[in-house]
């Protein structure tokens, strides 16, 4: 009659990731990618060391997705300019690298685009909008 336990904690997070996709705003969108990507790459990395290959291909698989159409496919080349094209140029060099680490069981590859992301989604999260800004002082009358 009622869906089992872990049905139901997975409903409850696909609800909650889907409300804060609908009310995240663009700049927090990105991070969410960046945040998915790296929490796959290190499923990727468990599964690996666990010698489960099926779950090491679709945690790879879905970083892979992530990056190229997500990351990827977010950027603005018009608007970024060569920032832009070299950032494309490392999304597909990180999906090359990710390939790689799935078809030669490489932990290396694996922590070397790990290491990639995490630097990007600082920097990312250094730039936020008001990221600098303070709220200006009250002043009394």
């Amino acid at each position: 009659m009622f869906a089992s336990l872990g049905n139901r904690a997975s409903a409850y997070a696909r609800v909650g990731v889907e409300t804060g996709v609908l009310t995240a705003s663009p700049h927090k969108l990105i991070l969410m990618l960046f945040d998915g990507a790296i929490l796959s790459i290190a499923t990727a990395a468990a599964a690996m060391d666990g010698k489960d290959i099926p779950a090491k291909g679709q945690a790879v698989s879905k970083a892979i997705d992530i990056i190229l159409n997500g990351l990827k496919a977010s950027l603005d080349a018009k608007a970024g300019g060569e920032l832009a094209d070299r950032l494309a140029a490392l999304y597909d060099y990180m999906g090359e690298r990710l390939l790689y680490a799935n078809l030669n069981n490489s932990r290396a590859a694996l922590d070397e685009v790990s290491g990639l992301l995490h630097t990007l989604r600082e920097a990312w999260e250094g730039i936020a909008p008001g990221a600098g800004a303070r709220a200006p002082d009250t002043v009394a009358a």
